[in-house]
């Protein structure tokens, strides 16, 4: 059997891809808006109908919700301010600019943005035909219709859920990271000069707009959850995808310390020596090429917990990936402690770097704890018992202490209550204390 065509091919992997979705679903909602203002309308070409359909679908349902409602509040303001306008003053230069000041100011007030355009639009539109209460209700029935038809075939036929598309960014992301970790683990060896050191800092602040992307893609896979029966069983993803995007956020701010320590360190030492040599710089080669192998380890464990979060059954299993990266992380503690000993011969030939030296370890050791998946984990657990055990405690103490206070306010009560029966058991004639008080007196 022949191989599809390489285009066919791509579309088939571009399928899910928010701009094709949102390309075939606009199409068949203008289509299906048309056809129902041609049965619905009395207008013979109601092309109102698909424009506000293609207006109203978005990538996910919430939105195509939330824009279908603020499209048909806008144009219906938009009719309405322009019918008043029609009836009182007609339409002149200067009942235009108050129409179009009008529209503005309410749609503002009625937080339509970014459809707040569309009720001037709309008035001026219906306010050049007069005001003719057809034509203004026309184009109501249109923008319903319209908006109607994108939400229902969002509502019939549920976009698909981005959780995907947002644990592949991820990965992607902590694989430019582990490219960057690799090109210094080579670079230092080579004699890496402070040029070298400068370059690796702006690669490193690059980084922070793929992570605005991630960023942006996350969002879009959070919104396409809102609303979607689809979205389910992906409940549990937007929580691992949240927390990998913290960890690489995390991650990036460490590796741009690191390399800014680098810079310091090269300017200190001069342009003309590399910044490290011999052992050392083997040693920091090898520490940073775990890093790396624990940077991809770490994307393809965001992307599989994905993936087997959304589809319990078929998803893959995790297991050999955190292998791998547990093994990554226990090999750069490894070189990290062989390195602190050399360094810590290097600061007592250069008094001045120590810090510096230290700063590098430090940002390390930073690394590995943010990478480091069963520490996550393992903390909030332990940080979760300790909380819950204070919360017990102070719930003793407190019962202990009010325990005490009834206790005491009961005895005191009752001391009361004693010494009230005796002082009326004295006044009482008859009584053989009061019979007592009356011989004597």
């Amino acid at each position: 059997m022949p191989a599809p065509p390489a285009p066919v091919v791509g579309l088939i992997r571009r399928r899910k891809e928010p701009v094709v979705v949102q390309t075939l679903r606009s199409t068949v909602a203008a289509v299906l808006a048309y056809l129902a203002g041609l049965w619905l309308s009395e207008n013979p070409q109601p092309l109102l109908a698909p424009l506000t359909a293609v207006l109203v679908v978005q990538v996910t349902l919430y939105a195509t919700l939330t824009t279908g409602i603020r499209r048909i509040a806008s144009v219906v303001a938009g009719v309405l301010i322009a019918v008043v306008f029609a009836d009182v003053v007609g339409l002149t230069w200067w009942s235009l600019g108050l129409l179009v000041l009008a529209c503005l100011t309410v749609g503002h007030l009625l937080h339509l943005a970014p459809w707040v355009e569309e009720v001037a639009i709309t008035g001026m539109l219906v306010l050049g035909v007069g005001g003719e209460p057809t034509q203004a209700v026309g184009r109501v029935v249109e923008t319903l219709i319209g908006a109607a038809a994108g939400v229902l075939l969002n509502v019939l036929v549920a976009p698909p859920v981005y959780v995907q598309p947002a644990g592949e960014a991820i990965r992607d992301l902590a694989e430019r990271l582990r490219v960057l970790l690799l090109r210094i683990a080579d670079g230092l060896p080579r004699g890496a000069s402070a040029a070298q050191a400068a370059e690796w800092v702006e690669e490193a602040r690059q980084l922070d707009h793929q992570t605005a992307d991630v960023d942006a893609a996350l969002a879009r896979a959070e919104e396409s959850l809102r609303l979607n029966p689809r979205g389910r069983q992906a409940l549990g993803a937007r929580l691992v995808l949240r927390s990998g995007l913290d960890t690489l956020e995390h991650c990036v701010v460490g590796v741009r310390s690191f390399c800014r320590s680098l810079t310091e360190l090269a300017e200190l030492h001069g342009a003309d020596r590399p910044l490290y040599s011999g052992e050392l710089a083997a040693g920091l080669r090898q520490l940073l090429r775990h890093l790396a192998d624990a940077a991809e380890c770490f994307g393809r464990l965001v992307l599989a917990t994905v993936a087997a979060t959304a589809e319990p059954r078929v998803g893959p299993d995790t297991a050999p990936v955190k292998t791998e990266l547990v093994r990554a992380l226990e090999g750069a503690r490894a070189e990290r402690d062989r390195i602190a000993a050399q360094l810590l011969s290097e600061s007592e030939r250069e008094p001045n770097a120590w810090e510096l030296y230290g700063a590098l370890l430090a940002h390390a050791e930073r690394l590995m704890n943010e990478l480091d998946v069963e520490r996550r984990i393992r903390l909030p657990a332990e940080g979760g018992r300790r909380r819950e055990a204070r919360i017990r405690e102070a719930w003793r103490a407190q019962a202990a202490g009010t325990a005490g206070v009834l206790m005491r306010r009961l005895g005191s009560s009752v001391r009361t209550a004693d010494d009230l029966v005796r002082r009326r058991l004295r006044r009482r004639p008859g009584t053989a204390e009061g019979g007592g008080q009356a011989a004597n007196g």
